[in-house]
């Protein structure tokens, strides 16, 4: 008899059992594991200009994740002939970063310190926010791992540029992560992709942006280009960090969340830019954030952002092996 007493092993169906990320190891101890993928919760919403509730976004993707955690060996795509996310892959959950209700300071440190553990075990760090003011303590965690490793290239996939500087002494909520990051002598660069309609930032800041080595696209100048079009604007070999905003998609896929944005990308628009990023260079961090559950009673938004992770971290181990 096997565990738990049943013949043959549990079938251990998406809805029974604990819901990690894809169903993988809890982590309690941040201090003593190693893993090729650690998965961080970063459950903080109060960088809001609109909606809230991206704080249960972390909790909503996990759960979505059980629906493709069925079986050990991996899953098999007919299209490309191969199989992603086997037993040779290493995925852990650690939890969630704690949150102080009302400090911003607080929250995002204990942010950062997730992150940073994360990388002390050798793994990509893989945050769920959380609204996008958590890729701030994100691209903060990684000042010593590049000054061992080289810089790394920020792609953002989101409807809004988020590059605002500073509104009445805000720096850091939802609209600021990329100009935060782009301050960082360790990004060398940006690449901003579905970013449209009435956005978040002024004139100004886009040709701040510019000046300062961003590229950036809509969605129809993406479409117009085409993947490889889009790729061939990326650095090749450069180290990436993957921030996805969730209403880069068109709510019409996913209504979920705080500040949806008509227009948006399909499924397949991003699959196939983050398959082809894979393949041309080292992607060492991600984040997808923005998720906010209550308005999508379908659950159709959170759905897609676990599908968007998993089969892109199968992408990014499968084209390190080959």
């Amino acid at each position: 008899m096997s565990e738990h007493g049943y013949a043959g092993g549990r079938l251990n169906l998406p809805f029974v059992g604990i819901a990690t990320f894809g169903k993988k190891p809890y982590v309690e101890n941040w201090d003593d594991f190693q893993a090729d993928v650690a998965v961080l919760g970063a459950p903080y919403d109060f960088g809001c200009q609109y909606r809230s509730g991206a704080r249960f976004g972390p909790r909503a993707v996990r759960e979505a994740s059980t629906l493709f955690s069925f079986g050990h060996a991996g899953a098999y795509d007919h299209e490309d002939d191969a199989t992603y996310l086997g037993a040779d892959v290493s995925i852990v959950d650690m939890g969630d970063a704690d949150i102080v209700h009302t400090d911003t300071v607080k929250s995002h440190a204990n942010i950062e310190y997730g992150v940073r553990k994360a990388l002390a075990a050798g793994a990509i760090p893989l945050t769920i926010g959380g609204d996008h003011s958590v890729n701030i303590p994100c691209i903060r965690a990684f000042d010593e791992d590049c000054a061992e490793n080289g810089p790394i290239h920020v792609v953002q996939i989101d409807a809004h540029l988020d590059f605002v500087d500073e509104r009445h002494g805000v720096t850091e909520g939802h609209g600021n992560p990329m100009r935060r990051a782009i301050e960082k002598d360790y990004v060398s660069g940006m690449t901003q992709l579905g970013i449209r309609n009435v956005s978040s930032t002024a004139k100004e800041g886009y040709e701040d942006a510019r000046a300062r080595g961003s590229d950036i696209l809509s969605v129809r100048q993406v479409h117009k280009l085409g993947t490889e079009g889009v790729l061939e604007r990326i650095p090749e070999g450069a180290r990436y960090y993957v921030t996805i905003d969730i209403d880069a998609f068109c709510p019409s896929i996913a209504p979920g969340t705080g500040t949806p944005s008509h227009g948006g990308f399909n499924y397949y628009d991003v699959l196939e830019i983050l398959q082809g990023l894979s393949k041309r260079g080292n992607v060492v961090g991600i984040d997808l954030v923005e998720v906010a559950p209550a308005y999508d009673p379908s659950e159709s938004t959170q759905i897609l952002a676990a599908q968007i992770l998993l089969n892109f971290l199968g992408f990014i181990f499968h084209n390190r092996q080959s």
